[in-house]
């Protein structure tokens, strides 16, 4: 007979035996391509349905950690709904257009064709090798004609929509790829997010999609992704459209026919206007100079050219010393009738508001900084030391305009101070408005400007159009063509896809417009008109275009003849279960949620909203360092993989925390992981008994502990909480390993069952492993689907728990008893108890309380 093992006993020839990872990843996967368990295609299938999509990778070379990491969640999930029984959509694609390819290409001298589908071909096969559970007959690439196609077949429906205009205006421009930025591809310190150069501003006719007209929705739908996106995320999205609620007030210009609006949030401060400001890159500073004297002129153009050395992120800073100078022009208050001075100064950007300000410096603080720096006048309009209730008197000014106050009041004279003066309080000095509380005088004040059409309420927003064309020839190009009249028409939809030419010739150096400009045959095309010639638009569009609407094409990867089949999006979309980096928090969601909504509109989609919940991983760090494809060699995705196995990279990155945490590599162990998965793979050897073994002959408490697995797992995946499911499966795992090795061994009943459940739950994490294991214990491919079994409810009722008594804080013993015990009783047990009775010696019990059936703690002072 063998004597049974120590249970914490492991040697190297148990923690192997028969276990070779990458013999088994060499085995399944051709089975798998065989099998396709993973595919989506068929009408007949009657499941219902689950879309999990993983942002989709750039290719610009292997994949790297932060890829297996958000991989990794992504195909938990879907494999997770797979054994709760849904068909699950899980496609992967690739983002192949843009500005890094093309750098690339020209560095090397090569195409950026062949270098980009090179690059796919590499990232595919690292994501076969890594087990991930694709459709892979929904592959995708948005530098495919088939894709770019309905890119550009989108972009006429805006353009049709009067969503896609074009338009001159200050752009950014990166001096370093010679191509313009959307303003969310400027960093914080004025630098391109693509090439790392200084960002500077340019004049340039570019074309735009008016995100703003869907600014109220995409703001207020924020509201329906509650609970479901991350916090951050949506306090982001939120910040970046950043609505502004006040009114619109006109302003005649002495010497200027027409209106010069601004926006104000402070209407009531109407009374408090002592000048106003104007943005230096704003054409109605040009227009308001050019009526100016010429020593004006001249002090302006130095000026400007000054401003537009600093960033919008630099100009906005409220602690940076203002500047500007005076143009001599005058503009009157539609309230008071007064003559007030305008000046120019960078602190006022041209696409805010309408690129002017009323300065009212009493109650703003860079309105202040600049009436202090230039001598200007400060009217205080605010008292805010009033109080909110009751009424207050009018005060008084003085000979230098300033409030008269009470001796027992602190001095309302922003200009001593340096502080304006901000908050609520009573309106003053400001005519009908004087007493009022702010509220009421902003509805006042906007009342009085609508009756007088001099003002009306209206919103503004931090948002700003979507500037989409850019100067470069790798990209999506822009289906317009130029009359020689000047006349844009739109590629007819036959004729679509306007595919990129051959770069035979062409030279892709940056040199500020785009290289199909100089791609001759291809850019002169027929006038659809009359027939003679015209010139197709040069620009491509930014690549967040093409990835604004891949969810969609997904749906029908190789359609021919439409996008997308509406049917198809009825059936899978809205995304169930979006997985990426919080990099893409503001650019690429904010873009997709409005295209979703312009679709919606045109009757495309049903939904309004592209993705229902999405997972931020955390980045996988390295010395404190984002790990990349330039990690050290030793820590990149395929050295990992090399030497520990795909299964235990997945493990160790499910294992490592909550999904949304950063993980450091060097607290973490996939050495570890892959032992792990040896211990649980002897299971399945171990295992003795036939599949159709009856298996509530088996032992109860690991029955108990298994049921208590299925009945708890769920809720853990559905929430994301894969490490804490993880350490389940090791628990359930090591509580088997002992029933097999100092109880009834291999052949129980129990441990059959256990170790099915360990296998099908571990096939979410380690697929490679679990599809082995699941061979061995007697079952036919593919684990992937085998479903998650129902908890018995019968075995989730406690026998008996266990309760702790402690004396003086101290924990003397430990009970078994029933889980309905009474108060009394379990106190009566705790009393008779010997350790308690010893360490009750020569003192006396002075109080007891008892938290029936799990603690009795019992106080005690000396006799």
């Amino acid at each position: 007979m063998t004597e049974p093992r120590d249970p914490d006993h492991r040697d190297e020839r148990d923690d192997s035996h028969g276990y070779d990872i990458a013999a088994i990843q060499a085995k399944w996967q051709p089975i798998w391509d065989e099998l396709k368990p993973f595919a989506t295609d068929n009408p007949a299938d009657k499941r219902p349905r689950k879309y999990i999509l993983d942002m989709f990778p750039y290719p610009s070379g292997d994949l790297h950690m932060g890829h297996a990491e958000a991989y990794a969640f992504g195909d938990i999930a879907a494999r997770y709904w797979r054994q709760r029984g849904f068909n699950v959509l899980h496609p992967i694609g690739w983002d192949s257009f843009g500005l890094p390819a093309e750098n690339a290409a020209i560095e090397r001298g090569i195409d950026p064709v062949g270098w980009t589908y090179d690059n796919i071909a590499q990232q595919k096969a690292s994501m076969r090798r890594y087990g991930v559970s694709f459709d892979w007959s929904r592959v995708l690439h948005t530098s495919d004609p088939e894709y770019y196609k309905w890119t550009q077949w989108l972009f006429l429906k805006l353009y049709e929509k009067g969503l896609a205009y074009r338009k001159e205006s200050w752009v950014n421009w990166d001096p370093k790829d010679q191509t313009v930025l959307a303003n969310e591809q400027v960093l914080p310190d004025g630098t391109s997010e693509r090439s790392g150069a200084m960002v500077v501003k340019k004049k340039l006719t570019q074309w735009y999609f008016r995100i703003t007209d869907y600014a109220d929705r995409l703001l207020d739908d924020l509201n329906q992704l509650e609970g479901s996106w991350p916090t951050k995320v949506l306090s982001m999205q939120r910040n970046w459209i950043g609505r502004s609620i006040g009114a619109d007030v006109d302003f005649e210009i002495e010497g200027r026919d027409g209106k010069l609006t601004v926006f104000t949030t402070r209407p009531d401060t109407l009374y408090g206007v002592t000048f106003m400001v104007v943005a230096p890159d704003s054409d109605l500073a040009a227009e308001l100079v050019a009526g100016s004297t010429p020593a004006v002129q001249e002090a302006f153009a130095g000026y400007l050219a000054s401003a537009q050395k600093n960033t919008e992120i630099e100009r906005q800073d409220a602690t940076r010393e203002k500047t500007g100078i005076p143009l001599e022009r005058f503009a009157i208050n539609p309230v008071t009738g007064e003559r007030i001075p305008i000046w120019t100064s960078d602190y006022v950007l041209a696409d805010y508001g309408h690129g002017a300000v009323m300065s009212v410096p009493a109650h703003d603080q860079r309105d202040l900084d600049f009436a202090i720096k230039f001598d200007l006048p400060v009217r205080v309009v605010l008292d805010v030391n009033a109080p909110m209730t009751g009424s207050i008197p009018v005060l008084e000014l003085d000979e230098n305009g300033m409030a008269i106050l009470p001796d027992d009041l602190p001095p309302l004279d922003p200009r001593a101070t340096g502080k304006a003066l901000i908050g609520d309080g009573r309106m003053l000095n400001s005519g009908p408005l004087d007493g009022l509380s702010k509220n009421n005088a902003i509805k006042k004040v906007i009342e009085q400007l609508e009756a007088a059409g001099t003002g009306r309420a209206a919103k503004t927003y931090r948002l700003r159009d979507w500037l989409i064309s850019r100067q470069r020839f790798w990209g999506t190009p822009i289906p317009i063509i130029h009359g020689d009249d000047g006349e844009l028409m739109a590629v007819p939809f036959e004729q679509l896809p306007v595919v990129l030419p051959p770069t035979d010739g062409l030279d892709l150096k940056p040199k500020g417009q785009s290289p199909l400009a100089a791609a001759e045959n291809w850019i002169t095309v027929p006038d659809p008109r009359d027939g003679r010639p015209a010139r197709r638009d040069a620009d491509t569009m930014d690549t967040f275009v093409d990835s604004s609407w891949y969810f969609l094409r997904f749906l029908s990867p190789n359609d021919p003849d439409k996008a997308f089949d509406v049917a198809e999006a009825e059936k899978w979309a809205p995304v169930d279960q979006y997985v990426g980096g919080v990099e893409h928090a503001i650019l690429h969601l904010l873009y997709a949620r409005f295209i979703t909504k312009v679709l919606f509109d045109l009757g495309y989609v049903s939904f309004t909203e592209p993705f229902s919940a999405l997972l931020n991983q955390g980045m996988v760090l390295s010395e404190g360092k984002k790990m990349s494809k330039r990690s050290p060699k030793g820590t990149t995705f395929t050295a990992e993989v090399d030497k520990y196995g795909a299964d235990a990279l997945r493990l160790t990155l499910a294992f490592a925390g909550p999904p949304e945490d950063n993980i450091n590599w060097e607290d973490v162990s996939p050495a570890a992981s892959a032992k792990f998965l040896a211990r649980a793979f002897r299971l399945a050897i171990d295992v003795t008994s036939a599949p159709e073994i009856e298996w509530k002959t088996g032992d109860a408490a690991l029955r108990r502990q298994t049921h208590r697995f299925l009945a708890d797992g769920p809720a853990l995946a559905e929430t994301l909480k894969f490490n804490v499911l993880v350490a389940r499966i090791m628990e359930l795992t090591n509580a088997t390993r002992k029933v097999i090795d100092v109880g009834a061994g291999g052949g129980d009943a129990a441990v059959r069952e256990a170790v099915e459940v360990i296998t099908i739950a571990l096939s979410m994490f380690a697929p490679f492993t679990a599809e082995e294991m699941w061979e061995r214990l007697g079952y036919q491919p593919t684990v992937a689907l085998a479903g998650w079994r129902k908890a018995d409810p019968t075995l989730l009722v406690e026998e008996s728990v266990t309760a702790i008594v402690q004396v003086d804080g101290k924990v003397r013993d430990r009970i078994e008893v029933a889980p309905k015990i009474s108060t009394d009783a379990l106190e009566a047990l705790a009393r008779a108890s010997v350790a308690v009775a010893r360490a009750t010696v020569g003192r006396e019990i002075v109080n007891v309380i008892v938290r029936a059936p799990r603690l009795v703690n019992i106080a005690t002072k000396p006799a």
